[in-house]
């Protein structure tokens, strides 16, 4: 029997989206944005795919803009046609998390957070580390992710993880229970970063922890999402996961095209109005590879 969801929840954003794409056997992309042009390009694919979407920002930039900053985005998310979340990715520090709690209880709450205490020795630590802080978020109305195992790799910002431990299944439910968690990241054999080898992802574990965890109103994140082929993905959404983690598939295009332009003497408000182009048509290929086009 799936667990009550807490009432204080019941209308989060982030939450409303992913109920939908597990119903509805589809992901909805989590792209990193950085500045003012990644945001609006998002929202521009977002609504011109109609897709629901979720605008993911790293710690680095919540710490560099501020409450400023994280307004400018709920307002974009807010003001779009389509569902479209605010989430902040691996807040890995208790500074991070205190920082986006206290814009959550002073009116400026992200929709959803990642606590990310992966890097602990234990799963029990793993506990502890995040469930002192989830009962805050919830009563803030703030969803939190989790992660279950260890993920190598590092980016924007985050610190470097060693030792990957893939996620065990039979632990998962009692870990989102006892840290009143609702999204888990799990370890599969993905990674922060490049692949040095092809990617070699224990479906079985996707499957076992859809078969546990959805009936009971978890979903699924898969983060480590660099270079992966087009059919890993579907075959991630197939196994359960709703939210995928994107970044550098979309980063770096619209990073290449901007310094491109601004050398080749571009005026710099079509290099803004057409870097925020770029980062769309990314996001928009991936709106549709993982079927969320046409669902908003």
């Amino acid at each position: 029997m799936a667990p009550q969801l807490d009432p204080r929840l019941a209308s989060n954003k982030t939450l409303q989206i992913l109920a939908a794409a597990q119903a509805g056997g589809y992901g909805v992309a989590a792209m990193t944005c950085y500045d003012a042009q990644s945001v609006i390009g998002l929202i521009r694919a977002a609504e011109r795919t109609r897709s629901p979407a979720i605008l993911q920002l790293f710690p680095v930039t919540m710490h560099y803009g501020g409450a400023p900053f994280l307004r400018f985005c709920l307002d974009a998310a807010r003001a779009a046609s389509v569902p479209v979340s605010v989430h902040l990715d691996h807040a890995t520090t208790d500074e991070d998390v205190e920082v986006a709690l206290r814009l959550a209880e002073t009116g400026t709450p992200f929709d959803s957070i990642m606590i990310d205490a992966s890097h602990a020795d234990t799963d029990e630590e793993n506990i502890a580390l995040t469930k002192v802080h989830v009962a805050r978020a919830t009563a803030a109305g703030v969803a939190v992710e989790a992660e279950l195992g260890r993920l190598e790799g590092g980016e924007a910002g985050l610190r470097v993880v060693t030792g990957a431990q893939l996620t065990d299944p039979r632990r998962a439910q009692a870990f989102m229970e006892q840290t009143g968690s609702t999204i888990l990241a799990p370890s599969v054999g993905n990674l922060h970063g490049r692949y040095l080898n092809p990617p070699n992802f224990r479906q079985d574990i996707l499957q076992e922890l859809k078969a546990s965890l959805a009936p009971r109103g978890y979903y699924l994140c898969l983060h480590g999402t660099d270079e992966l082929p087009d059919e890993l993905f579907k075959e991630c959404v197939r196994n359960g996961c709703t939210k995928f983690n994107i970044n550098s598939w979309v980063r770096d295009p619209t990073v290449d095209y901007f310094a491109k332009a601004v050398l080749a003497g571009t005026p710099l408000p079509e290099v803004y109005d057409h870097a925020s182009d770029v980062y769309a048509g990314v996001t928009e290929r991936f709106m549709h590879l993982l079927g969320s086009a046409g669902k908003a």
